[in-house]
């Protein structure tokens, strides 16, 4: 745990990837659908059907866009493409979209025109400790 230098009461990064608790009931943690998408250059018109369309299959299950294609500056390796990330309450209703008859409905008008790689992967809590988190895999990689 990091502390305050004047106080030494603890200091904690906010949440702001994590769910705080009073948003996310139960212990769920936020969850993220990622989209890598290669060759998005020209644009086949089902693609602009299924821009249209997927917000619709997004609400009933809390998702929102967090990323929609942006300018990607690429720091290390290589990065074709362009990459969507969509934020879900947890992981369940991630799960949920991504399997609801809406939603399957409408994925091959993207999946049929733009190759790429999509993965559904569940965030970190607000408390999350990367120095905490690296210490424990240390102690078991050393058993």
């Amino acid at each position: 745990m990091r502390y305050l230098r004047r106080n030494r009461r603890p200091y904690r990064r906010p949440g702001r990837l994590g769910p705080q608790p009073e948003q996310n009931p139960g212990g769920n943690m936020t969850a993220y659908a990622l989209a890598h998408l290669h060759d998005v250059q020209s644009l086949h018109p089902d693609v602009f059907d299924y821009l249209e369309r997927i917000q619709e299959t997004l609400d009933p299950y809390g998702g929102r866009f967090i990323v929609h294609g942006g300018a990607v500056e690429v720091r290390e390796g290589s990065w074709p493409g362009t990459i969507v990330i969509i934020e879900f309450p947890s992981a369940d209703q991630a799960r949920n979209w991504y399997e609801s008859p809406a939603y399957q409905e409408i994925l091959p008008l993207r999946t049929d025109h733009i190759p790429g790689a999509a993965i559904l992967v569940e965030g970190v809590g607000p408390d999350h400790d990367s120095a905490e988190m690296g210490a424990m895999l240390r102690a078991a990689a050393s058993r």
